[in-house]
């Protein structure tokens, strides 16, 4: 394991464009930043952040979609999925 690798942390292959990868070396030859992986980290970070509210909208717009079809499936006869079935007590 490299002795730089904080713990908590997950590594990630990722391929850029051409154009994009040379900017990002600028900003880095720049001083913007200590090298790429510090940049693509916090640009993570940033989109994450900025768009948190509208993903988790999604997700739960999503999960009540999922909910009601299977709320659906069980009132025409259909047993819930096995996952969703409870055993006797």
């Amino acid at each position: 394991m490299d002795p730089e690798r904080k713990l908590g942390m997950k590594s990630v292959r990722l391929e850029l464009p051409d154009k994009l990868a040379e900017e990002l070396n600028r900003l880095v030859k720049a001083g913007w930043f200590r090298d790429e992986e510090e940049a693509i980290r916090l640009a993570v970070a940033e989109f994450l952040r900025q768009h948190r509210p509208e993903l988790l909208e999604q997700f739960q717009r999503e999960d009540i979609k999922w909910a009601l079809g299977q709320d659906r499936a069980s009132r025409r006869g259909f047993p819930p999925p096995c996952s969703l079935r409870r055993e006797p007590r």
